[in-house]
């Protein structure tokens, strides 16, 4: 006799997702809240992009454009790019998804590195493969370790670049020196979700490696630089053909109308953006410098948010930090869950948050 099952039951191996729990907002807190938790740029949007915002909002009825063909002009007019390469989403994420669902299944394996973006896990295991974390060096990617773990089970290597949490990077020689030791039928996913804030002559997004090869796709994300995390805006530069295999499983109507014209009027306003990235690079060095002037070790960061090591003592351990930031009102991220139980993460936020966190921080440790 076969037992029923007294209520639906996920398939084997969905329970065993840990849930991905976003940074905290501030919501129990009293008091002026600075949430830099997020990665949220403090610039928000562009005039641009919130006039197109608006002025969709006089045709809700209509349904977007499946094919997102506005944006994914505007996105290759900006970057040089063939539109017919270019597949939108609702932010990388469900990019990030569609490649899991199309290329991963049982028995299949995909490579992950030991502080990358929990999302790539979460993705791998709801395809049903499983995930295998390689070492990284001091938070910095190995592409030694990575392709000693292939085997004939691997189908994908997944490389944050920038990495976030940790916001170090890596130069391009040697995403190119991962990339030919990898197996053809290997997929290459290159997240670039933090491209716009790097100013390192060795770094490259992966466009070209994207168009002389057919393993390799590229994600990018408005979230960031752009400003519109709110609308979830992720677009990816990869193959013909495995667009075509994307696009069977992607929803028909998969963003939605004002976020496609929010994000198409972004693309196009290049101006905001960099002024977004000059305050960026300005207090990316000044909180670096006036973190580890306080006894703080800093990894080196090319992204919108830097990541603090606390000391091993007693009171002054990262969850320490944390309360005491968070009863002055700073929000900043525990990363604990990316295997850094001892250290923060805090995204570049404006001159006053900056220069709060800098005196709170100061405080914290005993030095002025």
């Amino acid at each position: 006799m076969t037992t029923t099952a007294s209520a639906p039951v996920p398939r084997p191996g969905v329970m065993d997702i840990s849930a991905y729990v976003p940074g905290k907002d501030g919501a129990g807190f009293s008091g002026r809240i600075f949430k830099l938790s997020s990665n949220e740029t403090p610039l928000g949007p562009s005039p641009a992009a919130i006039e197109a915002y608006r002025h969709a909002a006089d045709h809700l009825e209509l349904y977007p454009d499946g094919q997102a063909t506005e944006l994914r002009e505007a996105i290759g007019a900006v970057h040089g790019l063939n539109p017919a390469n270019i597949l939108c989403g609702a932010g990388s994420d469900e990019l990030l998804g569609l490649i899991c669902r199309c290329y991963l299944g049982a028995g299949d394996e995909a490579i992950i590195t030991e502080h990358g973006f929990l999302v790539y896990r979460i993705q791998i295991m709801a395809s049903g493969a499983t995930p295998v974390t390689v070492k990284e060096d001091d938070c910095r990617v190995n592409v030694d370790n990575i392709l000693a773990a292939v085997t004939e089970k691997t189908k994908a290597v997944f490389i944050a670049n920038p990495g976030n949490p940790t916001g170090s990077y890596i130069p391009m020689a040697d995403i190119r020196r991962l990339h030919a030791g990898l197996p053809p039928h290997v997929l290459l996913v290159l997240d670039a979700a933090y491209a716009e804030y790097v100013r390192r002559n060795d770094y490259e997004t992966g466009v070209e490696l994207v168009s002389a090869n057919r393993n390799v796709v590229m994600c990018r994300t408005f979230s960031k630089a752009y400003g519109l995390a709110a609308l979830r805006v992720g677009w990816l530069y990869g193959p013909a053909e495995i667009l075509a295999a994307l696009n069977r499983v992607r929803g028909p109507f998969n963003m939605t109308v004002p976020g496609l014209a929010a994000a198409s009027a972004a693309v196009r306003d290049q101006a905001f953006v960099e002024k977004a990235v000059a305050h960026n690079s300005l207090w990316l060095e000044k909180l670096t410098q006036a973190f580890e002037a306080i006894g703080l070790k800093v990894t080196p960061s090319v992204a919108n948010f830097v990541l603090i090591h606390f000391p091993d003592i007693d009171g002054k351990r990262a969850p320490d930090a944390d309360a005491f930031l968070s009863s002055r009102g700073y929000i900043l991220r525990g990363v604990a869950g990316y295997g850094l139980p001892n250290a923060l993460r805090m995204t570049v936020g404006t001159e006053e948050a900056n220069r709060g966190v800098i005196e709170a921080l100061g405080e914290f440790m005993g030095r002025a």
